[in-house]
């Protein structure tokens, strides 16, 4: 099935989660709000824990593993080094059945989740399909291993992995800007900063060079707990990534690349001085992302709890 009649045949789906769970989204809204209030960290990582699940969006990124069923989990993967509060969406969906008992899947509660962190954070206001299911087996950890890119990832690897979605390239850059919420782990940057032999970049600014250098050391120890914000606003969903990643203060080789690389140079220019646009490509971008490879009908189940496959 393509994407397109992916996207229509869970969009028919939305009327009857709408009819059977009309108050969802704002169950969802309520439930989000005074926890992204105590804690203003919250968003990126549910952004990041949708990104990281939408290898099918299924929910699959929440099981915990059981030794004696011979569960295994996603979180084995060293891909998954960071995720976090993955409790949140048990969370809500403890009152979502409180209200539609056995009508609304984990992976959608996933979803709504990170569109409410986009926009919380002062990002666009994203209108998704719902009618995801949730994976009835366990993924392995060497399957997330294979499917999510690694850090040193360039413009290549992006596009590939963006366009097999569905997404145009000027889509891709724009996906790429979920970067400007949350943190950075030392872990994921020291190939850059210290390997000039291999993937080494040209275009990163000398002081933030040097700056970064000294917050992630060579040789730490503690690089895995140590991190650098992706951006001095951090906290708020706009497009200073694309103002960084111009002035060679990105953080990934993706960031450097993608501001010499032809085909995606113009669309950052575009990006770091029209905020609107990149909110419009973006917008398109999560609905793509979010619909690619779902599970529906009888392909999936919809859990009672999120983090146990019945």
């Amino acid at each position: 099935m393509d994407l397109k009649t992916m996207v229509l045949v869970i969009t028919m789906f939305v009327f009857r989660i709408g009819n059977s769970c009309p108050q969802l989204e704002n169950i969802v809204r309520a439930g989000l709000l005074p926890i992204f209030l105590a804690d203003p960290t919250l968003p990126a990582s549910l952004l990041r824990l949708m990104f990281h699940d939408c290898q099918g969006c299924d929910a699959s990124i929440l099981v915990d593993p059981v030794e004696d069923r011979n569960v295994t989990s996603e979180m084995a993967s060293e891909k998954n080094f960071g995720i976090r509060r993955r409790e949140i969406i048990s969370m809500q969906k403890t009152m979502v059945e409180a209200a539609c008992p056995k009508q609304v899947s984990c992976a959608d509660i996933l979803v709504l989740a990170a569109r409410e962190a986009v926009a919380i954070s002062g990002g666009p206001q994203i209108k998704i399909p719902l009618g995801r299911r949730d994976s009835s087996v366990p993924q392995s950890y060497e399957l997330a291993d294979a499917l999510i890119p690694p850090s040193t990832a360039g413009v290549d690897n992006m596009l590939h992995i963006f366009t097999s979605k569905g997404m145009t390239t000027k889509e891709s850059v724009a996906i790429m800007g979920a970067h400007n919420l949350g943190v950075t782990h030392c872990l994921n940057i020291l190939k850059r900063l210290y390997d000039h032999e291999g993937d080494k970049d040209q275009g990163m600014e000398p002081r933030f060079e040097a700056f970064l250098k000294l917050n992630c050391p060579t040789g730490s120890l503690t690089s895995n707990l140590s991190f650098v914000l992706n951006d001095p606003t951090t906290l708020i969903f706009d497009n200073q990534y694309y103002m960084n990643a111009m002035e060679g203060r990105g953080l990934l080789r993706i960031d450097a690349e993608m501001v010499m690389n032809t085909r995606t140079a113009r669309i950052m220019e575009r990006f770091a001085t029209d905020q609107d646009a990149f909110f419009r490509a973006f917008s398109t971008a999560f609905v793509k992302l979010s619909t690619s490879g779902v599970l529906i009908e009888d392909q999936g189940v919809i859990r009672k709890s999120c983090n146990v496959i019945d």
